[in-house]
């Protein structure tokens, strides 16, 4: 990882940018609506890190570039990978299997998801897995997991966890899109801002939480995270032994997906 000359890190993916005591993170494959890539994923974990290391900066806000905060895994680079190679692997994830570094902060400070356009897949994980989440209306949510034949149940259970109802369970089985109004309804979203206020209204509330002492921010951020992240990895565990990413039905609709048709499933 480069660092420019003020010694802040420099990627290919992601910007990294600092305002005080505030970082932002963005997303930045504008032409692919921030589709995930293995090196999108690997750069986001690592600004988190460099975040969390410093000790200047105290609450980071994680956005995307261009008209969407991201359209969920790259699918030609991630989910079309041979056979044998999702074998090797342990699914499309790729080098990482940690697909976000908020799990693994040392100092446990504030995120937060400033989202717009999409975030669906992998940018619905990155979203729901921020200690808070500001929307541009009309932002559309959606698990792509479940029509991609890989279930997603770490994305039901952080659904769930926030909602606290059964609408969890119809946007895991349906794999419908929803809006940020509706997430809002559901308590998924903190705030709903016309999309020019957006990144105004995450730095407002990136302030107001500035205000308080760090070290008991940090606290309630451990406490919060821990029990969110628990229930994942047990649904991880409960799920992996299912080797759903091997089926022909998730073969099936990675390649329909980029062939444009409508995917016929078989149920292997």
């Amino acid at each position: 990882m480069a660092t420019r000359g003020n010694g802040i890190p420099k990627f290919e993916t992601v910007r990294y940018e600092t305002k005080g005591a505030i970082c932002h993170i963005v997303l930045n494959r504008p032409e692919k609506l921030n589709a995930a890539t293995d090196q999108l994923v690997e750069e986001v974990n690592d600004a988190l890190f460099e975040f969390d290391a410093n000790p200047e900066l105290r609450v980071a806000i994680l956005s995307g570039a261009g008209r969407a905060f991201c359209s969920g895994a790259d699918v030609q680079q991630r989910q079309l990978r041979t056979r044998e190679e999702l074998r090797r692997l342990g699914g499309p994830a790729g080098r990482r299997s940690r697909e976000n570094g908020l799990a693994d902060a040392v100092n446990w400070k504030p995120v937060i998801a400033a989202v717009h356009g999409w975030a669906l897949g992998l940018g619905y994980s990155l979203s729901q897995s921020c200690d808070l989440v500001v929307a541009a209306a009309g932002t559309k949510f959606q698990i792509r997991e479940v029509q991609r034949g890989l279930g997603g149940a770490q994305h039901w259970v952080a659904t769930w966890f926030w909602t606290g109802s059964r609408f969890a369970n119809e946007v895991a089985l349906t794999g419908r899109m929803f809006t940020a109004e509706e997430a809002q309804q559901h308590g998924m979203v903190n705030r709903v801002v016309p999309p020019a206020e957006l990144m105004s209204a995450a730095e407002a509330l990136a302030t107001e939480i500035l205000e308080n002492p760090p070290l008991a921010v940090r606290a309630n951020v451990r406490v919060m995270r821990w029990f969110v992240n628990e229930m994942q990895r047990q649904s991880k565990y409960y799920t992996q032994g299912l080797g759903l990413h091997l089926t022909d039905d998730f073969h099936e609709s990675a390649k329909a997906f980029v062939e444009k048709r409508k995917p016929v499933f078989k149920g292997r």
